[in-house]
């Protein structure tokens, strides 16, 4: 009798069963002839990852339980998950050969290294014979069919993009496959799993390193059961939804005020077609909130940003992305630390920063807070700094999404009112005016009154004494002034702009704007309106004018 041929379907983002195209169209396939073929399921586990990919422990355990779980929801149709541990491209000229594989089916993904991979494991199927299919299902509309609509080039604004969208059909999400037949589906045992029938086992928290003692309560358990679970819990708020507007959230509620699902979009536990879906659905034929600051508007925000991430080079850099504008900015590991380990001084951002570190995951509009803080606000430290930080410790790390908003919130691409600056003070008092998110995450600030909390530099030495926290040795003192650095820092934006527009119009070489670059303040000489070849320049036009007006009611204000 001869072989059966392998079905591999390769698990790398979309870790579940509902809403997956590429595996059911594989499930199926098998359905349709189990005499034929038999089903493997896999995931590559590469040890090496660890050397360059920057993951934190928490989401480690997250990825961890989301593997167990993907295991335990493929045994409900008679599968089961294969961690296969080592490099794709190493280990699958030899998976191909020893499985008798035909077929290999994943989901599309944009990002460089996952394109490079990909492109190399076809060229492998190739040579072996084995067909591959892919799938476009960890965004809703396809990157590439949105490009093609808007004329070649992406969409660089959410409402543009929305417009071009929303003539692309939306296929029905998928539900879960069907269960494989009782008998005949089982692939013969490998050399491997005879040796060791435990080999293709998800990994332990031993084997990624991490030291689980280590780690907080886990307030958000990894998995496809949990994601589904929390989305229902979500949706049965009927009237919330209708009325959910991402500004009137609260950045620092001791519990969650959004649903928090943007972990289990991250690594595709929960289909973002199947939520959109979903949602339309509650808010059809009622009064509801609309984008982009509804939740329908939150979801096409992650559409848009993977949109332009797909066909922009270094998007996840400053330099060689043509769509961030060149600033600056600092070098200054002591700021940069400090910010990063949450003792800035500043009690909002720190307690910020030290959620992050202890759950994993931070309200969006405290992220505005913390990245406007580390960038143009405060400390004029690279967004690209924020962005790796963002990227180890977020359980929602998304490439698309992290360097997209990072870009978002230092104003260098997207969003251009740089003189727009949040208050490390003002703006979390708005919505806990008491301090008790503070007080959760910085409790050496646990006895200080509302009036102070946010400004604890406020107190004389007697009131910390008192409150048993001195400020400069049970908490640090403020490493800057918000008040003064943030006008200091508007100027500099300021003058960055000018240098890129200078650039993109031709009117200034690149070595006389490197020589400009440091200058945090336009100096005497040059706040004098000259054209490259010192002549002068007709007036400013009234859009220039009148932003220029703008900042300057702004700073006076401060």
């Amino acid at each position: 009798m001869a072989k059966k041929e392998t079905i591999i379907h390769w698990f790398r983002k979309g870790l579940r069963i509902h809403d997956n195209p590429a595996l059911s169209l594989a499930v199926d396939k098998v359905r349709q002839n189990p005499n034929k073929y038999c089903l493997r399921p896999i995931f590559v586990l590469d040890p090496a990852i660890r050397k360059w990919l920057r993951v934190g422990p928490n989401r480690w355990r997250f990825l961890q339980q989301t593997l167990v779980n993907l295991d335990e929801n493929l045994r409900t149709i008679n599968t089961r998950l294969y961690v296969v541990r080592g490099n794709p491209v190493q280990i699958f000229p030899d998976l191909f050969d020893r499985w008798n594989v035909s077929l290999l089916t994943y989901e599309h993904d944009i990002e460089p290294y996952a394109v490079q991979r990909d492109k190399t494991v076809q060229e492998q199927a190739r040579k072996h014979n084995v067909a591959t299919h892919v799938e476009v299902s960890h965004t809703i509309f396809d990157p590439e069919t949105i490009v093609k609509r808007n004329g070649g080039k992406p969409p660089l604004t959410y409402q543009k993009y929305a417009s071009v969208a929303a003539a692309c059909k939306i296929p029905l999400p998928l539900p879960a496959p069907q269960k494989l037949p009782e008998t005949g589906v089982e692939p013969e045992k490998d050399s491997q799993e005879l040796k060791n029938h435990s080999c293709y086992e998800p990994p332990t928290m031993s084997e990624l390193d991490v030291d689980e003692e280590s780690l907080q309560d886990c307030k958000f358990p990894g998995g496809e059961t949990e994601a589904l679970r929390r989305m229902e819990q979500c949706l049965s708020r009927k009237a919330w939804i209708c009325s959910f507007e991402k500004p009137n959230t609260s950045p620092n509620s001791l519990e969650p005020s959004t649903t928090v699902l943007s972990p289990y979009l991250k690594f595709g536990c929960l289909s973002a077609r199947l939520f959109y879906s979903r949602i339309q659905e509650i808010i059809k034929g009622q009064k509801h909130s609309q984008p982009p600051v509804s939740l329908i508007g939150q979801v096409m925000w992650r559409e848009f940003y993977y949109c332009v991430a797909a066909v922009t080079p270094n998007f996840d850099k400053m330099s060689g992305n043509e769509v961030c504008i060149q600033v600056d900015w600092d070098t200054n590991k002591e700021y940069l630390d400090a910010w990063t380990e949450g003792r800035t001084g500043y009690p909002f951002i720190d307690a910020i920063m030290r959620q992050l570190r202890q759950e994993g995951w931070i309200h969006h509009l405290a992220r505005h807070a913390v990245a406007c803080f580390l960038t143009r606000g405060d400390l004029w430290i690279s967004w690209e700094e924020g962005q790796r930080v963002f990227e180890e410790l977020l359980l929602d790390a998304d490439w698309a999404l992290n360097a997209g908003n990072w870009m978002w919130l230092s104003a260098s691409a997207f969003f251009h009112q740089y003189f727009r600056v949040y208050s490390p003070v003002a703006f979390g008092k708005k919505t806990d005016p008491e301090g008790k998110y503070i007080k959760k995450y910085v409790p050496e600030l646990a006895r200080f009154p509302s009036g102070i909390i946010y400004e604890p530099w406020k107190a004389n030495l007697e009131t910390q004494k008192k409150l048993g926290c001195i400020i400069g040795k049970d908490y640090p003192k403020r490493i800057v002034v918000h008040e003064e650095i943030s006008k200091t820092n508007i100027q500099r934006m300021s003058a960055a702009y000018r240098r890129n527009k200078a650039l993109k119009e031709g009117g200034q070489s690149e070595a006389s704007v490197s020589e400009d670059a440091g200058s945090a303040t336009p100096s005497k000489s040059s706040s004098k309106r000259t054209s490259s070849n010192g002549s002068s320049k007709t007036k400013p036009s009234p859009k220039k004018r009148k932003l220029e007006a703008t900042i300057t009611k702004f700073l006076k204000k401060k």
